[in-house]
């Protein structure tokens, strides 16, 4: 699909998002006008279909793409609740503390079952019970996808259940105060008052991880409507509740207020379908385009000027040899023994031909480009 056209379509997916999550009938003349299959094609891209859907349904619409996705985000959510919940027994069995993140509490605020899609469960662990929790996910019956890099380990049991279950909220590798800010998590959870070691953040504190995630996501390869989705159903349901000179403190700690503040604002004109400044429009565009995890085009673009401050030359020598903190994240046998750095190499040439073949092309002709 050409960007334009992707654009006139998203402008209809979000046209249905704001109507569903305020409970409005879409005008019958504003539907005759979409392609619906273009529409559907765009919110698969960010993961707002159902949502749609909804829309659609309460208008007497009722197509079979948009109806399935409903369908099944619906038993998705069901079934993540459920296998939560079994996982979170085994996790208070153990005495391991826990706290569900972000999507798997967002989704309870929504106004209709489904409606906010889950791809997966996060849920931030004791990093000292890595293992431990290693052999609670197999016994349980999953498989694990990858362990012992990065900051999560990932498992999945089918044919839906994604569970990335983490040990920091951020790692160095990511972008800005992030990393720092956050690591020191646990001084600023909670204890539940029904379980010995759920954990849970102030309403305040979770807005600001929310923001920050996003960030981490819109600095990088960018992040989609969702994301804009998400901050004005917080906002709409705490927003006048919250200690907005705590959130304020916190963002400037992190060098994010401009960002919240511009998405915060964003949100609320674009679900109340409000006109838009010109700037206001660049920046809606930036998340359309981007979808919800984000482009190759975006990721080199905003990796040039960040970290190599606009020169190919230098954005290429540091994809070839990264710095010693990726290693620490994600090849830390390299980290630990220097030595072992050319098979670092070695490894990700290697890797990038064979398995990361295709986003690697899109990251050459990407760099092409800009």
């Amino acid at each position: 699909m050409e960007k334009a056209e992707f654009r006139k379509n998203a402008a209809d997916m979000i046209y249905l998002t704001a109507c569903a999550v305020n409970g409005i009938t879409p005008k019958k003349e504003r539907l005759d006008s979409m392609d619906i299959k273009k529409v559907f094609e765009v919110c698969q891209r960010h993961i707002l279909t159902a949502c749609a859907a909804y829309a659609l349904e309460s208008a007497g619409v009722k197509e079979h793409d948009f109806t399935q996705a409903k369908e099944k985000a619906i038993r998705k959510n069901v079934l993540l609740d459920a296998e939560r919940v079994m996982l979170l027994k085994r996790l208070e069995e153990e005495h391991i503390w826990y706290m569900p993140l972000k999507g798997a509490l967002l989704k309870d605020w929504y106004p209709k079952l489904g409606m906010r899609q889950m791809s997966d469960n996060d849920i931030l662990c004791d990093s000292s019970r890595r293992a431990d929790i290693k052999k609670i996910m197999l016994e349980m019956g999953f498989t694990c996808r990858h362990y012992g890099i990065g900051n999560d380990d990932a498992y999945l049991k089918e044919p839906v259940c994604n569970f990335e279950m983490h040990n920091a909220l951020f790692t160095s590798t990511h972008v800005g105060k992030l990393c720092d800010y956050y690591s020191d998590v646990e001084k600023r959870l909670i204890k539940d008052e029904d379980n010995e070691y759920s954990r849970h953040f102030s309403n305040e504190d979770f807005y600001i991880y929310m923001i920050a995630h996003e960030y981490k996501h819109y600095a990088t390869g960018g992040t989609g409507v969702r994301s804009l989705l998400d901050i004005y159903i917080f906002q709409k349901l705490f927003g006048d509740l919250l200690d907005r000179d705590y959130i304020d403190r916190e963002l400037k700690e992190l060098e994010l207020e401009d960002y919240e503040r511009n998405a915060r604002e964003l949100a609320e004109k674009v679900f109340t379908l409000k006109a838009l400044t010109i700037e206001e429009k660049k920046l809606l565009d930036y998340y359309v385009i981007s979808g919800t995890y984000g482009t190759v085009s975006n990721h080199v673009e905003n990796k040039l000027q960040k970290t190599a401050q606009g020169s190919k030359f230098k954005y290429i020598i540091r994809r070839i040899f990264p710095d010693m903190k990726t290693y620490k994240v994600w090849y830390p046998w390299a980290y630990k023994h220097k030595w072992l750095l050319p098979a670092a190499w070695a490894f990700r040439l290697v890797r990038g031909i064979t398995v990361r073949r295709k986003t690697i092309s899109s990251e050459v002709k990407a760099l092409k480009n800009n």
